[in-house]
């Protein structure tokens, strides 16, 4: 292992890794960053996007098929719905375990609290913009925000980055676009834009965490600096240390918003399926239920066909990819309660409002 030189050092611990040592971990990082997002992400919707263009369809609704009705509250429902969706986000949470440790042990505190460690908009800013690449949905980017938080990143930079993960998924607003009409995807970046600006900046406003005090933050980076385990140690013990706080509470919720489906999406009436008691139902749907990344596409596509209106569509493009019941339950004891309970508030909310603007 590379020795640590006793220098001045912005973390206030009075050590500072060698040049050579941080860079071949920074190496690391973005190399396994980069290699997991195409395999992931960038090599699969680049092809997707194709699709999309071409056949103005992604897939079928994961809720209902092809069909106008999803089944019925049952255990079968919530089995098959699990399956569906576990089939579809595994690797992308495999990717987001492995980055939230990596990002524990390879990325040095300092550097990241130069970037995300303000409380201004400049860090919300730039935790959006490291989020958009990202391109996850709120479940299989809560590993990272883990990581994030043990590196000490703000509650309004972490709450950034977790939700413009999904909202301004550019992948995601593309297929938006070639789907459902390019209407869509500018409200879904207006929108999308708000909502991430608004939740970081309250965040960081109202539920600041409590600053460390010198004398704890030598005590903590002190303990990690004789850690004499190996990395590959230190990084397994990681991954099974997020793994075990947020998968089996995961697989529990998936399977519960899986089963009730039948309830949280009624069946869509040609006459009924507008206005503003749909766009309110729909906003609390969407702000529940968990969908794999671009979900909501094929799910609002196969609703309208069926008679929703513009209205509760919008409400639905903006709250289902935003966040979950089981994303919230995975970052519960990484942040404030009551940051959380707003966050979910403004995406609510937001729903609202792009909802009512499809009523104009």
């Amino acid at each position: 292992m590379p020795e640590l030189s006793r220098t001045p050092s912005s973390t206030t611990s009075g050590y500072q890794w060698s040049r050579s040592h941080v860079l071949w971990r920074i190496v690391l990082f973005l190399a396994l960053v980069v290699i997991g997002e195409w395999y992931v992400k960038w090599n699969p919707y680049y092809h997707k996007a194709f699709v999309a263009a071409a056949q103005h369809s992604i897939g079928h609704s994961i809720v209902s098929g092809s069909g106008a009705v999803a089944p019925a509250v049952s255990l079968a429902a919530a089995w098959d719905y699990a399956v569906q969706y576990f089939l579809a986000v595994w690797q992308a949470v495999i990717l987001g375990v492995v980055v939230g440790a990596a990002v524990q042990v390879l990325v040095p505190r300092d550097w990241l609290l130069k970037v995300l460690g303000h409380r201004g908009k400049s860090s919300v800013i730039a935790a959006g913009a490291l989020a958009m690449p990202a391109m996850m949905c709120t479940c299989c980017s809560a590993p990272i925000v883990v990581g994030l938080r043990k590196q000490q990143v703000p509650t309004g930079s972490a709450l950034a980055f977790w939700l413009a993960n999904p909202v301004l998924n550019p992948a995601t607003i593309v297929f938006t676009g070639f789907v459902l009409g390019w209407n869509f995807a500018v409200v879904r970046i207006l929108f999308g834009l708000a909502l991430v600006l608004v939740v970081g900046l309250a965040a960081n406003r109202f539920w600041a965490d409590r600053a460390i005090p010198e004398a704890a933050q030598e005590t903590i980076t002190q303990a990690a600096l004789v850690d004499e385990r190996p990395l590959w140690a230190r990084f397994f013990a990681n991954v099974l240390r997020i793994s075990w706080s947020v998968i089996p509470v995961y697989i529990l919720l998936v399977l519960g918003v899986g089963a009730l489906r039948g309830w949280l999406f009624p069946a869509v009436g040609l006459a009924h399926a507008d206005g503003l008691l749909w766009i309110v139902g729909l906003a609390i749907t969407g702000t529940l239920f968990v969908i794999p990344t671009a979900g909501e596409v094929p799910i609002i596509q196969t609703m309208m066909h069926y008679g929703l209106g513009l209205g509760p569509a919008y409400t639905l493009l903006l709250t289902l990819p935003a966040v979950s019941a089981p994303s919230a339950a995975m970052v519960w004891r990484q942040f404030p309660k009551r940051a959380l309970l707003f966050t979910g508030a403004a995406v609510f909310v937001t729903g609202l409002l792009a909802g009512l603007t499809g009523l104009l």
